[in-house]
């Protein structure tokens, strides 16, 4: 089972915006996404890339130590207060369902679990 991290192009845009020089890729993600609030969907949610790949959301990406050491005070700005969810926004968590070509514009298409509407866990 493969482990992907995703995170939303519009992060990166926030970051900017609070001064930090923060790009597609340098936080270590594999796949950035644009238009998904991927910190607020449920765990289970699958979303389909490309004709055939599949990655089922299994948790929140929690921020380390290391993201301050790539840019100084950035972890402040990916944690939220107690009061919002979720606990930090610094992208998902997902497993390979399906394999298959993922590149630059294909669409990303979400199907939400069909039972349960659990929050995604810190991991």
């Amino acid at each position: 089972m493969r482990q992907v991290h995703l995170i939303a192009s519009e992060r990166f845009a926030h970051l900017r915006e609070a001064g930090f020089a923060v790009a597609a890729g340098d936080l270590g993600e594999n796949i950035t996404t644009a238009g998904l609030d991927l910190e607020l969907m449920p765990l289970g949610t699958l979303i389909e890339f490309g004709p055939t790949a599949i990655i089922e959301l299994t948790g929140l990406r929690t921020p380390c130590v290391l993201i301050d050491r790539f840019r100084a005070g950035l972890k402040r700005h990916v944690l939220s207060s107690a009061e919002t969810r979720p606990p930090f926004k610094c992208g998902v968590l997902g497993v390979v369902r399906a394999g298959g070509a993922v590149a630059a514009g294909d669409t990303a298409r979400v199907r939400l679990p069909s039972t349960s509407f659990e929050t995604l866990p810190a991991l």
